[in-house]
């Protein structure tokens, strides 16, 4: 049973997270609170693993080694909400969660260094720039897995849509791949009276942009999941002026490796090939690449029969489909295996979307969150 002082002591913590968000890479405060409580928990730290992340080991007697990771970053939005712990940084906001995440894996630790009902080793992972940085492939780089062997790691995530007390899991994929990418059309300047003297990339970008969708549509199966879309146009200073050239920018989904590796191929020939007739030279440079997010078998199913021991059975969801997002835990499961799941964040009141201006981390999953993160560490790692 989780301690009614603890939950509200979490929640204290969610709420000074969310009032000072920290964009990828600067979590410096953050990461500090994180480090400091660790201490006082009295876990061995080590931090500076990608810059800002923070790894508290706890250790138990004999056994296996089991790590469980949360995130720390914001998004670079400005909060439309009203609550009493609204960020406090202009433009920067915790949107998604992270400050929830971190708060329930700090407990987790204060609860089970003072239980210490199980037997083994405990890393509590507290990674910096998951969104769009590639924080947990840092981190990998770093030696996360070499200076903490581990036998798996588990990571959570909030989930808007499902109800607060409900958990998801799959025994595949989790979540889609991430492919980020800079197309530059290179035209030819000149005056908008006189299209024929240059080389038109505006012209070229709509058309570009529109058979890119032809790729989803009609070059993959029906079967295969895929979605190219373009967020970014940026080209033109004058209206009566053709810009020398335009800069689109995108990402590409996938739920599979296989699919994922065909789709690039096409983007690639579209863009370097199709607006060559128009005379414009087309070029792509990906900026981020996450695999899919795909759980290891045996880890989801004890993520799942965790789950089962604590909630109703109409409560955990097995094998349900995918979402299209991406999350950067995909490159620690492609090391290490291990398991990602969703707790659901709906209350009475759905929650807003997550990376939307409005949204709150629900605090009534708290509880449940330091819940399932003691299960786990107990169940798998049985005292012996």
């Amino acid at each position: 049973m989780i301690p009614v002082s603890l939950i509200e002591e979490a929640t204290q913590w969610r709420r000074q997270f969310h009032a000072w968000p920290e964009l990828g890479y600067y979590e410096h405060q953050t990461s500090r609170q994180v480090a400091e409580q660790l201490r006082a928990f009295g876990l061995q730290v080590h931090t500076g693993l990608a810059g800002t992340g923070v790894v508290g080991t706890l250790e138990n007697g004999p056994g296996p080694v089991i790590g469980f990771r949360a995130d720390m970053d914001a998004l670079p939005i400005t909060e439309l909400g009203d609550a009493a712990w609204r960020s406090a940084q202009p433009g920067v906001m915790h949107a998604c969660g992270h400050d929830g995440h971190t708060a329930m894996l700090l407990a987790a630790a204060k609860h089970l260094s003072a239980t210490r009902n199980f037997s083994g080793t405990l890393h509590f992972v507290f990674q910096p720039a998951e969104e769009n940085l590639g924080g947990a492939r840092k981190m990998v780089e770093d030696g996360l897995f070499t200076l903490f062997p581990m036998d798996a790691i588990y990571g959570l995530h909030n989930w808007p849509g499902l109800p607060v007390g409900h958990l998801a899991v799959n025994s595949g994929a989790m979540m889609a791949s991430l492919d980020a990418f800079e197309i530059i059309l290179r035209g030819k300047s000149c005056h908008a009276a006189m299209p024929e003297n240059g080389a038109d990339p505006i012209v070229a970008a709509a058309q570009l942009i529109l058979a890119l969708q032809t790729i989803p549509a009609r070059r993959l199966s029906p079967l295969a999941s895929a979605v190219v879309s373009i967020t970014q146009i940026n080209g033109g200073e004058a209206i009566n002026v053709i810009p020398e050239n335009v800069v689109l920018r995108g990402t590409l989904r996938c739920l599979q490796s296989d699919v994922r590796v065909n789709v690039r191929k096409m983007i690639d020939e579209f863009v370097t090939t199709f607006t060559s007739p128009m005379g414009i030279e087309g070029t792509i440079q990906y900026l981020t690449d996450y695999p899919v997010t795909r759980n290891h078998q045996a880890e989801a199913q004890n993520v799942r029969d965790c789950a089962l021991s604590l909630l109703p059975p109409e409560r955990v969801h097995w094998e349900i489909n995918p979402s299209m997002a991406s999350e950067d835990f995909a490159c620690m499961l492609e090391v290490c295996p291990g398991a990602y799941f969703w707790l659901g964040a709906d209350g009475a009141t759905p929650s807003a979307p997550l990376h939307n201006a409005r949204y709150d981390f629900n605090d009534a999953l708290i509880g449940e969150g330091i819940a399932i993160w003691t299960r786990l560490a107990e169940k798998l790692l049985p005292l012996r």
